[in-house]
């Protein structure tokens, strides 16, 4: 396989279409996608074709029918009963809005190029630049709007969409993600229809719970995995949004993504530039797995912290202890992960308080100050600990949030986001609020905690960063009441200015994004994150629906997938510890379970499945993904592989969903390899007294996706260790 720098090189290489067009005719390109606009001086800006690569002679034959093109950033006032990407009322009261191109330009990044379409209202100073940015070094293109005025008063902005994109009607599927708490990143897909469809969210806080600011157009009828024409788009935002897709009498439906403006009118004074969240687009020829990996690569080069650096195998502490944080029982922890292979403890909640100890979820959360009743040699001491067993320690920390039961509560009262002459409204626990990120006294509140814990501390490597509460009643202490509209925004604002200082100052820092779970599953957070938590569902059958869904968008690299204890804490379900590892090794490997409370059976049965981890994680954490079988196709089966670069490994996953006499799986066929090379296959976590036919023997490319191998539907085992559940993990590897 090849090195991260090699593969990093090689993509560099990939040439970009670039060729002379007229001033008013815009080609944005990456190495497969083509964006083409028409921007002629004086006019609307008008949008011609986004898809898959187009030649020359293309490109000039498609501008011929320009005229019939919808606008690129559609406006309301003069077009008042279609739906619309911008709508303000000026400071006079006028509504309307008639924006014409003035210039365009380009700006070359190292591995980009950005181009700007600046446009002014016909008759008031007020104006907005579209971005396009397409990247050299993978098939995505970024768009946003910034938006400003010189107007005398004040101009409200009623609706700010960051995007739209017409997409042609016919046979469109749209697939996206919904659920909630325990249920997050579930599948959906259904035909587009007559009418308006919108995804949405108004937590405040966390934006990926309920549902999911991506999606995915199949253009070509239902969608499938590895063939067909699909659109991606992804909002990166971490607050609330609003997707808008309108089938109107036209030939379009309308694409809308932005923040959601519902309670969020803004009022933008003169000279400040209002900037809207990107929004991603993709193409693929290859299926919504096509559409995935040109996500994950983006993802990986440009979107996460540390994408293109392989994550550490850890134990958490928190399913196997809760609040009972002591330090005897945390080195037991980690002189058990790292007994059993892992690189990293991560302490969770229950190590802090002083006035009132954190035993519970009711009191403490803003005290954060070591708890030495629980952990008398402190910090210092589980440092030393984790030196000693040689891995690396990481800490819990939920820093926007507070519990009235605090002595930070007494002290600012006046942080805490509520709603002027009414009730304090609160959450978990019943004392649990949210500090008020707008307010720069709290922003530096927040930078303190991390600078003070990693100034003192300096041997954590690892922090779990957590948000267990929405913005449930509206109101901050710190805002103008004319600006009370602007909280959402702004506490957002506050949010990114934080993590941008904590980047700053601790590039190297590996952070997870944890809320309530997967509640900041989002592009828009994860610059800052290395990580998220998927789920706090660590059930392992519902494990492998959340992850698929989570899939389309997100890499496994990023998506934190744990072994976890049996009866599971969530679904009282009893999984086999062989399914359960197989299921979390899809993902970024860790555990969440008392390592104490296992046999030693199970115990190297977890040694054998890090060992083997760490030889196949640059393929799962940094290869391509081909889902094979869905499991929301109800065929009893789900699988799904990841190829690295070269083609000469693979990873291949198989989990059995149901269990009946007499039951027929279809037998999956595998994708992504080269056709002309001969893989060896060899099972990962093998459990069964004998061999699988296949074990050590080689098989083309060609036949392996074209036949697949036929997986035995149940373990061979002794009759006391037979289950109902059954799952695979093969290795293949070009001798």
């Amino acid at each position: 396989m090849k090195t991260i720098e090699k593969v990093l090189f090689a993509l560099v290489l990939i040439p970009v279409f670039t060729f002379s067009l007229s001033a008013n005719k815009i080609c944005v390109t990456t190495p497969n996608n083509t964006l083409l606009l028409s921007a002629e001086e004086g006019s609307e800006l008008k949008f011609v074709y986004y898809g898959d690569k187009l030649s020359e002679g293309d490109i000039e034959n498609i501008f011929c029918n320009e005229k019939y093109a919808p606008a690129a950033y559609p406006l309301y006032g003069m077009n008042c009963q279609g739906e619309s990407a911008l709508a303000v009322k000026h400071g006079d009261g006028n509504m309307t809005l008639q924006m014409v191109v003035m210039d365009v330009e380009k700006i070359t990044g190292e591995n980009s190029e950005t181009t700007v379409v600046k446009m002014k209202d016909k008759v008031f100073p007020f104006y907005v630049n579209v971005f396009y940015k397409a990247y050299t070094d993978a098939d995505v293109i970024e768009t946003w709007t910034e938006i400003f005025h010189h107007e005398k008063k004040n101009v409200e902005l009623n609706n700010f969409a960051s995007a739209y994109l017409p997409i042609r009607r016919g046979d469109v599927w749209l697939s996206y993600l919904y659920g909630s708490w325990g249920n997050e990143g579930r599948l959906m897909q259904e035909p587009l229809k007559a009418g308006m469809k919108v995804i949405k969210n108004k937590d405040g806080v966390r934006n990926s719970h309920t549902s999911h600011a991506e999606v995915m157009f199949s253009l070509d009828g239902r969608p499938q995995e590895n063939h067909g024409n699909v659109v991606g788009a992804a909002l990166c935002y971490s607050g609330n949004y609003k997707l808008r897709i309108d089938t109107d009498d036209s030939e379009y439906h309308h694409f809308f993504a932005g923040i959601n403006e519902e309670n969020s009118t803004y009022s933008l004074p003169k000279g400040e530039v209002f900037r809207t969240p990107e929004l991603a687009l993709t193409f693929s020829r290859e299926g919504l797995s096509g559409a995935s990996r040109h996500f994950h690569t983006w993802a990986r080069f440009h979107k996460i912290a540390h994408g293109t650096t392989l994550r550490k195998v850890l134990l958490n502490s928190w399913e196997g202890v809760y609040f009972d944080i002591d330090q005897e029982g945390m080195d037991q922890m980690m002189n058990d992960i790292a007994s059993m292979g892992g690189e990293l403890f991560v302490m969770d909640d229950g190590w802090f308080g002083g006035k009132y100890p954190r035993n519970n979820d009711t009191s403490s959360l803003g005290d954060w100050v070591v708890d030495t009743r629980k952990l008398p040699q402190g910090i210092e001491g589980l440092l030393a600990d984790a030196e000693k067993h040689k891995i690396k320690f990481g800490i819990w920390i939920e820093p926007e949030m507070a519990n009235t039961v605090s002595e930070l509560f007494e002290k600012h009262p006046e942080w805490v986001i509520e709603s002027d002459q009414r009730p304090l409204v609160t959450g978990r626990g019943g004392t649990q609020v949210v500090l008020d990120l707008s307010n720069p006294e709290v922003q530096d509140f927040i930078f303190d905690l991390v600078d003070g814990l990693m100034t003192k501390y300096p041997g954590i490597d690892y922090i779990k960063w957590d948000a267990n509460m929405s913005i449930t009643n509206h109101g901050s202490n710190y805002l103008d009441k004319s600006k009370q509209s602007h909280l959402y925004i702004e506490y957002h604002r506050g949010f990114e200015k934080v993590c941008q200082r904590i980047r700053e100052k601790y590039p190297q820092l590996t952070i997870q994004a944890c809320a309530s779970g997967g509640g900041r599953a989002n592009y828009g957070v994860m610059p800052y994150f290395d990580e998220f938590w998927v789920s706090d569902n660590t059930d392992a059958l519902q494990r492998i629906y959340m992850q698929w869904g989570t899939s389309y968008f997100f890499p496994a690299i990023a998506m934190a997938s744990h072994i976890s204890a049996t009866p599971n804490h969530q679904t009282s379900r009893s999984i086999p510890l062989k399914y359960r590892i197989d299921v979390a090794m899809s993902g970024r490997l860790g555990m969440e379970i008392q390592p104490k409370n296992m046999t030693a059976e199970e115990k190297e049965l977890c040694r054998k499945a890090i060992e083997e981890y760490k030889m196949i994680r640059p393929v799962v954490q940094l290869g391509d993904i081909y889902r094979l079988v869905s499991p929301y196709d109800d065929l009893g089966v789900a699988s799904l592989m990841y190829v690295d670069s070269d083609k000469e490994q693979a990873v291949f996953y198989w989990w059995k969903t149901e269990h009946f006499v007499n039951q027929h799986l279809p037998r999956v066929k595998m994708a992504g390899l080269d056709a002309d090379k001969i893989y060896t296959i060899r099972e990962l976590n093998r459990i069964d007294n004998k061999p699988l036919p296949f074990e050590g023997k080689s098989f083309s490319g060609r036949y392996l996706m074209s036949n697949g191998l036929e997986i035995p539907y149940n373990h061979t085992v002794d009759y006391h260790k037979k289950s109902d559940y059954s799952s695979r993990v093969l290795y293949l590897e070009v001798q």
